[in-house]
């Protein structure tokens, strides 16, 4: 129990700190976003319709940066994160939620799909090191995740979609399509979906695939592997249950801090698919210097980490007992 107490309590304190991060550097910048919006009215607007802005996008001027501070906190935990510069006169609440579930059915899924994937080839390429499985599957994997997402998706789409015709190019949905609870748009979703999907699968798999094969070799030589061998132990048994169990906890360790590089990722394949997703949003945000947008953005994927940091952190604890055994 104090374990899970003393993880709680971390990440409350990191997202204290991000958010603290995340009111500051904006306020840094020169200028603000009722500033720039008032730059594209060439300067035609009165101080009272700033000080309007200002109150709107959450910058408030009138106010002390302490008063600010406590306020932004106030509004966080609320969602009130002022109103988006690019998407204006929309709340930034409503544009990022908006573009969530596409990013959630994107990333997350993919992001599972390659976990498991990888941890699977990576444990059966460790269990037969040297075989013909490990000898092509594992370093096929590793080259192509040395390629940078956006050119898989490039190459993909010049030859499933360009070439032979059989997937979209890009976007989440066919232009002018309505969106709507039925299995013709779903099915529409998902063909547009696969190419991103598979570019971002292609592209991640391999760093899973490597750590696991070499935990995997390295837990096999363990005393407690081979006494389960010499005591007649099924094979089957002894790769998942013995080797495999114990070879995971790294890869596990590191899922939860990978995520964060596979959403930075994912803005590159967002952006080369227009895929209407927080990837996407969130280089839109920064072109367009749109501050509470990026700011919320942000909070998101910082959250999004902690979040999936936090329950590997209790997965790990179900699956070692020398972890349960320190509660």
């Amino acid at each position: 129990m104090r374990y899970i107490l003393r993880r709680l309590g971390f990440f409350l304190v990191t997202l204290w700190a991000a958010m603290t991060v995340n009111f500051f550097l904006p306020r840094l910048m020169p200028g603000n976003p009722a500033m720039a919006m008032m730059a594209r009215f060439h300067g035609r607007l009165n101080g009272d319709s700033l000080h309007a802005m200002e109150v709107a996008f959450g910058v408030n001027s009138g106010e002390s940066l302490i008063a600010q501070y406590f306020s932004y906190l106030g509004n966080s935990f609320t969602g009130q994160f002022g109103r988006s510069l690019t998407f204006f006169p929309q709340t930034v609440s409503h544009v990022v939620f908006s573009a969530l579930p596409w990013t959630l059915g994107l990333v997350g899924v993919t992001t599972i799909i390659a976990f498991i994937l990888g941890t699977l080839i990576g444990m059966v390429g460790g269990w037969r090191r040297g075989g013909l499985f490990d000898s092509i599957l594992p370093p096929l994997f590793i080259i192509l995740s040395a390629f940078p997402y956006f050119w898989i998706g490039l190459l993909s789409i010049l030859i499933f979609s360009i070439s032979l015709g059989w997937l979209p190019t890009g976007f989440g949905y066919t232009n002018g399509t309505v969106a709507s609870l039925s299995w013709g748009f779903a099915w529409d979703v998902i063909r547009h979906a696969v190419l991103p999907a598979a570019t971002i699968v292609v592209t991640s798999i391999g760093g899973w695939i490597l750590t696991m094969r070499n935990n995997m070799i390295m837990t096999l030589n363990e005393d407690y592997v081979r006494m389960a061998r010499a005591k007649g132990v099924s094979s089957a048994r002894i790769m998942f249950d013995y080797a495999g169990r114990n070879a995971i906890l790294p890869n596990l360790s590191g899922f939860g801090m990978s995520l964060g590089l596979v959403v930075s990722g994912a803005i590159l394949v967002e952006y080369v698919f227009s895929y209407p997703g927080v990837g996407y949003m969130m280089l839109q945000a920064v072109l367009n210097e749109d501050f509470p947008l990026m700011q919320a953005l942000f909070l998101f994927l910082t959250l999004a980490v902690l979040l999936a940091i936090l329950v590997v952190d209790g997965v790990t604890v179900l699956l070692d007992p020398r972890t349960r055994g320190r509660t």
